[in-house]
This record gives structure tokens, sequence and C-alpha cells, in this order.
């Protein structure tokens, strides 16, 4: 199934740019090999300096105005080429760095269902947060309106952590991230978060030998719904 294009007439986005989020463009993005659907969407978690949040470091790195001087764990940080179609912060705003039809640099070394370099045909999203800290309920509402604006014009196939096509080098965004959540604000068939599901389901398997977790997992799945970088090789 070939990609539609945003250049038709949807909705809400222009030129693969979403008019719900606020529109930063980066320079760290490139063309993508020609012909290729856009069908995955790769969920980060992101928070600079890590663990502190609100402030526009994140921004800063994502458009090369990042201050090293400014905090000593941004001295790592030198020399690093990075973006993501998106970044959502803590109290659900959103920022758009990449239109969603050009090449953002966000996965860099990965593999999906055995197909390399995801920063081809992925659209990369940054939550702000650290790894196995709790995310906001702001952000997973913000998230569900964005999956599916971005659901309605690109053919998206699977959403899938960093984690799930990094696993020898990623974590994020994290255990604490509730992949259940997302689906039921989503209202999406599981199909679309099956490898994440089940990975968050092993580990929390792995974490209990009781019967009793898996009755919670069951359970979380099935609640009703709430309305409501471096560049490509080094990172």
């Amino acid at each position: 199934m070939r990609k539609r294009s945003v250049h038709q007439v949807t909705r809400g986005w222009h030129q693969g740019w979403w008019q719900g989020a606020r529109a930063v463009p980066s320079p760290n993005v490139d063309t993508r090999p020609s012909g290729t659907d856009i069908d995955l969407v790769v969920l980060h978690s992101i928070s600079l300096p890590p663990g502190e949040y609100g402030g526009d470091d994140v921004q800063a790195l994502f458009t090369n105005r990042l201050n090293f001087d400014a905090h000593a764990y941004f001295d790592a940080l030198r020399g690093m080429l990075v973006s993501a179609h998106f970044f959502v912060r803590r109290d659900g705003a959103i920022v758009q760095f990449a239109a969603c039809d050009a090449r953002a640099w966000h996965a860099g070394r990965s593999s999906w269902q055995g197909r390399e370099r995801c920063n081809d045909y992925a659209i990369g999203i940054e939550l702000e947060g650290l790894e196995n800290t709790p995310f906001e309920r702001a952000q997973y509402a913000a998230l569900a309106v964005l999956l599916r604006a971005v659901r309605s014009v690109y053919p998206i196939a699977a959403v899938v952590g960093h984690e799930h096509v990094a696993p020898d080098r990623k974590h994020d965004p994290g255990d604490a991230f509730d992949w259940w959540r997302v689906k039921a604000l989503t209202r999406w068939p599981r199909r679309l978060f099956a490898h994440a599901l089940d990975a968050a389901a092993a580990r929390l398997a792995g974490a209990s030998d009781t019967v009793g977790s898996t009755r919670v997992m069951q359970h979380v799945e099935t609640l009703p719904v709430v309305s409501c970088k471096l560049n490509e090789h080094q990172i």
C-alpha cells in the first residue's frame, strides 16, 4: 500500500506539518528514500538535563542551539546532530521539528521486522520524560490525539518503542510507559501495539511468580476508554 501524500487536502495537515503542533523546524532532517511507505511510529523519551522538565534544552538540542557549557551533562552531547518529528511535553503541548514526509534523525542504528534503518520509514515521537519514570496523564491524552492524526494520513502498521527497534542499546520509553493506556485511548486494534504489549506483559510476568500479575495485565488491557541527536549513525 502506498502512503497517502500530505500534499492532498487533508484536514489539519499541510505538507507534512500537523496544525495541532507548534512548528519549530530542525536542520537535522533529510529526504527519505524514494517510494518509501511511512508505516511505523517509534516512541522515545528524553529530558535535558535528565530528569528536569519544562525547559527549552530539548528544543535547543534538536535545532543545534544547545549551550553545551550550561550543564555538565551537556558536554557529552557535543557534536550530536539529532531530531524527531514530534516532542510531547509534560503538560501535553506538542512541538513538531520535522515534516512527516521528511526523515528525522531519531532511531539511529535500528531494525524492525527485518527492515534496517527505521529512520527511513518511521515517524519519531519524543516524550518529555525519563526511563522508568511515570509519564503524565496529559501526555497520554496528547499522544493519542497525535497518533490518530498521524494515522489519518500515513498507513501506520505498528507503534513501538526505541527499545524495540534497538534493543541492544536503547531502553526508552521504558518500563513505566503505559502501552495499555495508549491502546485504550486510541481505540486501535491490539495488532498495532502487539510487540510492545507482549514485551511489557513478559516483563510483568517475569517480575512475579503469581497468577495475579497475569490477571492484572488482562484487566488493564480491557479497561474502558476514558475520554479525555547524533547523526543517524551515531545515535
